[in-house]
């Protein structure tokens, strides 16, 4: 019995390192396999995830999707019945998503008075610098929303709505340098 256990304190030995920090030994054993390919295969995935998402342009930048959104929640508003201001109708002449729908309804209902190229015809030329009925974002907003009867411009907000003509505005602006540019400067808030 007792060599048995020589054996077995023989074997513990071996196992054990030869340091000891406060008295506690250590076990010199390899880890286990299942314990090491999980490590592994999670290093492997967190580079593959990291070069995916940054080196192929596949994730957006922060400011970009919240900027993205945040236009999404004012154009929501706007069809919801909220008027924008000029600040908006400049940040949404900004925007080519936003100036090319406009350019379809104004294709669609302002270029048979105002011509295709906004040059003018029977309605006034929208490229000049002189606005007859103000020179402001806002001022031409509720020029196309209320239209003007005794010059002949039919009342277009309740036939296209508020979104519609501030995409209609935003293109004409996009298309006009005269404008007359908000307060500031007319600097894009982002």
């Amino acid at each position: 019995m007792r060599s048995e256990m020589s054996k077995y304190e023989a074997n513990e030995e071996k196992e054990l390192r030869p340091h000891s920090y406060d008295g506690i030994l250590e076990f010199d054993k390899r880890l286990p396999n299942w314990w090491l390919f999980t490590l592994y295969a999670t290093v492997i995935f967190s580079v593959g995830y990291w070069a995916y998402y940054h080196w192929t342009g596949h994730m957006e930048d922060g400011w970009v999707r919240v900027k993205s959104e945040l236009e999404a929640v004012r154009l929501a508003a706007l069809s919801q019945g909220a008027p924008p201001d000029d600040q908006q109708l400049w940040n949404f002449s900004r925007d080519a998503k936003i100036v090319s729908a406009g350019e379809k309804t104004f294709r669609a209902t302002c270029a048979a008075c105002h011509g295709e190229n906004l040059q003018g015809g029977i309605g006034p030329n929208l490229t000049d610098g002189q606005w007859i009925h103000g020179g402001r974002p806002m001022d031409l907003f509720h020029t196309v929303v209320n239209g003007v009867a005794e010059k002949g411009m039919p009342t277009w907000g309740p036939v296209l709505g508020q979104q519609r003509i501030a995409e209609v505005v935003a293109f004409i602006i996009s298309k006009n340098p005269t404008m007359e540019k908000p307060p500031g400067g007319g600097d894009v808030v982002q």
